[in-house]
This record gives C-alpha cells, sequence and structure tokens, in this order.
C-alpha cells in the first residue's frame, strides 16, 4: 500500500490536534481524506482548514460505508469508543483510537474480542509509550537491571484543570457523558505507563476518591490509591487536577535500588550490591548497601501522537509492531475501574474486578445525576496536555 487513506471520527480538541501535524505530511506514508462529526457547525471548520478534497460525514455510517479510508482514528466522547471500534472492524478497517479505551471494562472486552475476529491492525493513543524515558525505565525494569520491584509510587498532580474547561463542554465531567474524572480523561498514560513499565498488574486495589472537591462537578478530581502486586510489592498513585503547582514524580524500587522520573530525567540509585544479599551478610548493626548516583542517559525525542500514528501507518503498509496495541487499553481501564469500585463500595476490589456490579453502580450514578449543563460545547487549544 503506498499511501494508508486515513479518517477521523471526531473534530473537537483531539482531532483537530491530529488533523493539524497530518496536513503538515509530519506522518509519511499516510493521506486524511475523510472526517465525520454529528454536529454540522464543526464540520464548517474541515473545508476552510483542511480544503475541499477531505470529505466530510455527518453520520458514522455514512463514513463507514463511503469506501473513503483504509483505517479510522476514532477521536469521540470515551463512552462511543468501543461502539465506534467494532463498527471500523466489521467494515474492514484498521482501527486506531484515541485513550481511554472506554469507560467500563465489559464494553472493552466486546471491542478486543471484535478485534481478534479480523485481521486488521487496532492500535489505542497512548502516545507516552513513545517518551523515551519510559522506554528507558521498561527495559531497565525488563531487563531485571533493578531487580524484583519492591514498590512503585506515582505522584501526578500536574493535571491542573479549571472551571472554564469542565464548563467548555456537556459532556465532560459528567457521569453519563465521560464516565470519569481525573481517571477517564488525564490519568489513561499514567495508568497504563504504570503497569506496562513494570509489565505487572496488582491483584487488589483500595482507593479514596473525592468527587467534585475542587471544582462544580459530579465526577472524581482527587484520588489516592493503594495496590498490592502478587509479588508481595506495593504501590500508591496520587493525583488531582486541583493543585497548582503539581507534581510528576515516578519511583520505583527493587532488589538492586531505585529508580525516579521526575523533571524530565531519569535517576538511578543503583546498590552495588543486591539489599538481601547486603543484609544475608552484614554484621555491622547500623549500615547500608554502598550505592550509586547514576544519571541514565536519555536519547532522542518523544514524537508523542505522530510517534503512535507513524507506528500504526507503519505497522499497516511494513507490518512494524504496534508500540501501543488496543487490545492493551483494557489493562489501564481496569486499574480505573478498580479505584472507582474501592471508593464507591468503601472496600478492597480485587482483580480482575465484578464487571457487572462496577457497570451496575455506573449506571446508579448515571440515574441519580443532578448535574445539569447548559450551552454548547467550546474546542479548546490542546497544545501541551499530552
Amino acid at each position: 500500500m503506498d499511501k494508508v487513506r486515513l479518517g477521523i471520527i471526531g473534530i473537537g480538541n483531539m482531532g483537530r490536534g491530529h488533523c493539524a501535524y497530518l496536513m503538515k505530511n509530519e506522518v509519511h506514508g499516510v493521506e486524511l481524506t475523510a472526517i465525520c462529526d454529528t454536529d454540522p457547525e464543526k464540520l464548517k471548520w474541515v473545508p476552510e482548514n483542511l480544503g475541499v478534497n477531505v470529505r466530510t460525514f455527518g453520520s458514522p455510517d455514512e463514513f463507514f460505508k463511503s469506501g473513503t479510508v483504509d483505517a479510522v482514528l476514532i477521536c469521540t466522547p470515551h463512552y462511543s469508543h468501543p461502539e465506534l471500534a467494532i463498527q471500523g472492524f466489521e467494515h474492514g478497517l484498521h482501527v486506531l483510537i484515541e485513550k481511554p479505551a472506554g469507560v467500563y471494562t465489559k464494553q472493552v472486552r466486546e471491542m478486543n474480542e471484535a478485534s481478534l475476529k479480523t485481521d486488521k491492525l487496532f492500535g489505542i493513543m497512548y502516545n507516552q509509550r513513545t517518551n523515551p524515558l519510559y522506554l528507558k525505565l521498561r527495559d531497565l525494569v525488563t531487563s531485571g537491571e533493578l531487580g524484583n520491584i519492591r514498590r512503585t509510587n506515582w505522584i501526578i498532580t500536574n493535571w491542573y484543570r479549571s472551571q472554564s474547561y469542565y464548563d467548555s463542554g456537556g459532556w465532560r465531567a459528567t457521569w453519563e457523558g465521560e464516565g470519569g474524572g481525573v481517571l477517564l480523561n488525564q490519568d489513561p498514560h499514567q495508568l497504563d505507563l504504570w503497569q506496562w513499565t513494570i509489565d505487572m498488574m496488582p491483584k487488589r486495589v483500595r482507593a479514596f476518591c473525592s468527587f467534585g472537591k475542587y471544582r462544580s462537578i459530579e465526577v472524581e478530581d482527587d484520588v489516592t490509591a493503594y495496590v498490592e502486586y502478587e509479588n508481595g510489592a506495593t504501590g500508591l498513585f496520587v493525583t488531582t487536577t486541583g493543585e497548582a503547582p503539581g507534581t510528576n514524580r515516578f519511583e520505583l524500587t527493587g532488589d538492586n535500588g531505585k529508580i525516579v522520573i521526575e523533571d524530565e530525567k531519569l535517576t538511578f540509585w543503583r546498590l552495588r550490591q543486591p539489599e538481601q544479599e547486603f543484609n544475608a551478610a552484614y554484621k555491622g548493626g547500623f549500615g547500608s548497601p554502598e550505592c550509586w548516583k547514576c544519571e541514565i542517559p536519555i536519547t532522542g525525542g518523544n514524537p508523542q501522537h505522530k510517534g503512535i500514528t507513524q507506528n500504526f501507518v507503519d505497522a499497516i503498509r511494513k507490518g512494524t509492531p504496534l508500540l501501543a496495541p488496543g487490545a492493551e487499553g483494557i489493562k489501564g481501564l481496569t486499574l480505573s475501574n478498580a479505584m472507582h469500585l474501592s471508593a464507591w463500595t468503601d472496600d478492597w476490589v480485587n482483580l480482575p474486578i465484578d464487571e457487572d456490579q462496577y457497570y451496575s453502580m455506573l449506571q446508579e450514578r448515571i440515574r441519580n445525576s443532578t448535574m445539569k449543563k447548559e450551552g454548547g460545547s467550546r474546542t479548546l487549544n490542546v497544545g501541551g496536555t499530552h
């Protein structure tokens, strides 16, 4: 295939962000040929900014039946990702979805099963998997350099969002429209990286979520979660959209020391001798293993969205392995669903979660919602938001 004909469904904030680099030909081997959105006003933006050669469609059915695309990038609100992805597979298209994979794991599992029935590729826009910091971290962990994981701590509180952000769309920050708050909108990247870099999911979760703590919203905007792993390791995940200035610090402790990612740097405090070996041999009472502070060199840039899109196109054209397979989207969503469920039940949640219980409790929150939003949606600049 000389060029992949790519169509985008959803021309809001993220959809327009993808259009920008595609129209600049910053991804090789692809041509943007079609845009779909159910809002006629948004479609008016297309000929003015993308030219008349990009076809527009007012419904997904028209889009999928048009024969104008080989692959689809889905940039709609969260709930519709699985439904549209399944339609894409049924029409013989390669599918790339924005994060998160969906709102609840039950619908995402159905999407993953549909993807297995086709030979078309399925990817997810986990653009932080292109970040050389996390690629290097995954390499250090999976190669055994850090030893067995003992503790994971991630404080990610620099997702600051103002009330005007939440007011910019009627679907935002509601159980019915978005299905969650900071865990569903801002943190899918970190929840993915949390398990991807260590190649390990927790066995159980205990979370404390505050709903509308800092903003006039009904979903979570402040979360502290504690997890336990099968190997005895523990972890902590702290996040919010209501603090300024925020922190982004990911710390991993293992048998051979500690790795920290913060301020775009990766630092490895490397023990000369594994802790348990030192402990078994040392007889001096007070003392600790010799430790070297190593600033790990990081090479290469972070192409983010462009990188995932290029990888997806290369996978279609050249058979390049996908960096972010769509089927893996259920892992990060499982973590966020478990945190919600733990907060709702005020109890521990074992993984895999009870998907029927989660769905039932989510529907209960939708039915009991008193959140009323007026006005339409407003497209925002997503630059710098990851």
